[in-house]
């Protein structure tokens, strides 16, 4: 009688999971269901956070190259998704001290994090129920971050997570922004004043356009932010717009570049559009006690 040949193991059939991948854990955030299938919705959710791995897993190398623990923190975790699936794939049985920490303000997440940590044993992972900017000052982080990331971190977290980031000397930052309205809400409350002033106050007119493009101003500020503080800075998109259209993926990495140009522009641009009293929101290294040249 011919042999029957071993059934497929789970990595075989499904090519999407990466060999040596804790099946419990993805059961455990439902993107594989109980019986280990997989289904579009999870598909789609496996694709976006192992696209944001790709881009993260060379600056975890990088922050390796001179010291083997790694510190991120990951800022408006949510469930996690991210900073799992970050320490099965970067960390797990490496037997080093790097760690994960999953700051965010819904307790019931906070718990269901830690005890789902504790039952994978990934010692490596801590999480905190605090505000990003809360964060910042908390005794329970330490006073330096080697990556930190901030995903769809809503409105003005994104830019606590910048400042924490600053703060902290973090080496890299990886900021995929949401929902940004402050800049929006500015540009509406001075329209009246600024019609008038010049013909580049046409582009947020109308309140469609002024949504949009406090959202697109929000981002370069952010960018000129970054490089006033030494970093270098890529903008490019996450995944595709037939996913999400809030894909943009700023990337920065602290390389000690000159910062005067970049904060001078940051300065104009705010002063162009009438926005100056979000200076201190978009502080440049001058304000800041947390770097020096």
């Amino acid at each position: 009688m011919k042999k029957q040949a071993p059934a497929p193991t789970i990595y075989e059939q499904l090519p999407e999971i990466k060999p040596g991948q804790s099946i419990e854990l993805l059961k455990e955030l439902h993107i594989l269901t109980r019986e280990g299938k997989l289904n579009q919705d999870s598909r789609r959710k496996l694709k976006q956070v192992y696209h944001l791995v790709q881009f993260i897993e060379p600056l975890v190398k990088d922050v390796q190259q001179d010291h083997p623990n790694v510190t991120l923190v990951d800022h408006g975790a949510g469930k996690s998704y991210l900073g799992f699936i970050l320490y099965d794939l970067l960390f797990k049985g490496k037997g080093d001290d790097s760690h994960i920490y999953g700051i965010e303000t819904r307790e019931e997440l906070v718990q269901k994090s830690t005890e789902l940590a504790q039952r994978l044993a990934f010692p490596g992972m801590s999480f905190l129920n605090l505000s990003v900017a809360d964060s910042t000052v908390s005794g329970q982080l330490p006073p330096t971050i080697d990556v930190v990331t901030a995903l769809h971190a809503c409105n003005t977290a994104t830019d606590d997570a910048i400042d924490f980031a600053l703060k902290k000397h973090a080496k890299h930052i990886v900021l995929v922004p949401c929902c940004q309205a402050e800049i929006a809400s500015v540009l509406r409350k001075n329209k009246g004043k600024d019609l008038g002033r010049s013909v580049l106050t046409e582009i947020w007119r109308h309140p469609i356009h002024t949504r949009e493009f406090g959202s697109q101003i929000t981002n370069v500020l952010r960018c000129l932010q970054l490089e006033a503080h030494g970093y270098q800075v890529t903008v490019t998109e996450l995944v595709g717009w037939e996913h999400s259209m809030k894909n943009e993926l700023i990337v920065a990495t602290y390389k000690n570049l000159p910062r005067k140009r970049p904060a001078e522009r940051l300065q104009q641009v705010l002063a162009e559009l009438g926005l100056e009293e979000m200076a201190q929101r978009f502080y440049t290294e001058s304000k800041s006690a947390a770097l020096t040249d």
